[in-house]
């Protein structure tokens, strides 16, 4: 077997078989398969999309390259939740400590960010002496005392992901529904959570720009962890503005925090209930939707949600009075008013832009490599449907800097404000199962 036969197999549209794409994945990670051929086959599968038998052949050969989570030592329901990523996105922050209240099991691996969408392990970083990486020990040990852990990747799990990953990001094939399904199901696979929540962000401010994308690559996730005996749900969400009003890492967890004491902004807090009400139906704590939704808002209400993060920042090591004492956090030097140059209903508020913009301040890293300043970022003061007048705060920086004024122009444009009110944006776009 030669795999530039199985690329010129792919290339002409023959389906591969699993001899094949085993070949494939195991010769790469082990060496014997160099960059040139893989790229060569990864844009193969850009123009000729995996099978759905192809996406499962990649997927288990992905999980079986590395380690796999064995949570059968932990005691009650373990499940996990993944988002594909966005602008101002702190909902595991919120809904791992409410489910986690409910007594469900949330042992989480997150990711950090890149270029414009925030990643939740740098958002927790802000959090002063917040630990990210810890023992398996202290891990499973967290997750059956408090019932929740948010940590680093530690385990030596789907190295082949991380390598295609690595070479897709630098060849232009990221696009690809089947491979970007077969990444992240792997990955759950291997966090060994027996049901699985995927938030799938569509829009300006998502990987997936439109729904029918969405949907595409909602039903091969659903479907791929379905013939691994999953419980899968997909959620697709808005993604057209940033989620909730603050975008920044210590802003989003302070927004997150106040969210867990009632106080969130609408549409946020109507997805940090959805999410979260999905999972309690899916595992059956409880019936309905309107159930759920009752006992979240009891569990928001008597702060036994709040305490499960509270807990969670004691276990792994940060200051949790953070919860009562904001200016705890990294501070900023400067906080900076954008005003309106007109006065009407913001029509538009593109997610991309505001990420870039708050990743100029520093919030962001373009490479890997870069130190982020979890200080900065931006809150919104005006959203999406709200009406606002000339000279009005549109929104307000939180820079080290006053030197800031191409951000303060960007921002003015990236609003767009007319005379009529004509959007509304519904945070809930569909659900997979």
């Amino acid at each position: 077997m030669r795999a530039v036969d199985i690329i010129i197999r792919k290339k002409q549209g023959f389906p591969l078989t699993k001899e094949e794409i085993h070949f494939l994945i195991d010769g790469y990670v082990k060496g014997t398969i160099p960059d040139y051929q893989m790229s060569a086959f990864l844009m193969a599968v850009c123009f000729v999309p995996l099978t759905e038998e192809e996406q499962y052949y990649m997927t288990m050969e992905m999980l079986q390259s590395g380690e796999q989570l064995d949570l059968s030592n932990i005691n009650g329901i373990c499940v996990d939740k993944h988002s594909t990523g966005g602008v101002g996105d702190k909902t595991t922050l919120v809904v791992g400590p409410i489910v986690a209240s409910f007594g469900l099991k949330l042992a989480k691996m997150s990711g950090r960010g890149l270029g414009h969408t925030g990643g939740t392990l740098d958002k927790l970083e802000s959090i002063p002496n917040f630990q990210i990486n810890i023992t398996p020990q202290e891990f499973f040990k967290q997750v059956n005392e408090i019932s929740i852990a948010v940590v680093g990747q530690s385990f030596n799990m789907v190295p082949a992901d991380k390598k295609l990953y690595a070479l897709r990001d630098v060849t232009g094939t990221v696009e690809s529904i089947g491979l970007i399904a077969s990444s992240i199901i792997s990955k759950k696979l291997a966090s060994g959570a027996k049901t699985i929540l995927l938030d799938v962000k569509v829009g300006d401010g998502a990987f997936m720009k439109d729904k029918k994308s969405a949907i595409e690559l909602a039903n091969a996730m659903v479907k791929l962890g379905k013939k691994n005996n999953r419980q899968m749900i997909a959620v697709l969400t808005n993604m057209e503005e940033p989620l909730g009003r603050m975008v920044g890492n210590s802003l989003e967890v302070i927004e997150a925090i106040e969210t867990l004491k009632g106080n969130g902004e609408e549409k946020f807090t109507e997805l940090c209930y959805e999410l979260s009400s999905e999972l309690l139906i899916e595992t059956k704590i409880c019936k309905s939707k309107e159930e759920a939704y009752q006992k979240i808002k009891e569990k928001i209400d008597n702060k036994e949600a709040l305490e499960k993060l509270r807990q969670m920042i004691n276990y792994q090591h940060g200051n949790s009075n953070v919860i009562d004492d904001y200016s705890l956090f990294p501070q900023v030097k400067y906080k900076i008013d954008v005003p309106s140059l007109k006065t009407g209903y913001v029509r538009m508020l593109k997610a991309e832009e505001i990420g870039h913009c708050a990743m100029l301040l520093g919030a962001g890293r373009k490479n890997k490599e870069d130190k982020i300043d979890y200080a900065v970022g931006i809150v919104l003061n005006k959203k999406v449907g709200d009406f606002v007048h000339q000279g009005d705060s549109l929104c307000t920086i939180y820079s080290q800097t006053r030197d800031i004024q191409e951000i303060i122009n960007k921002i003015q444009t990236i609003y767009q404000i007319e005379d009529n009110n004509k959007n509304n944006m519904p945070i809930i776009l569909e659900i997979i199962r």
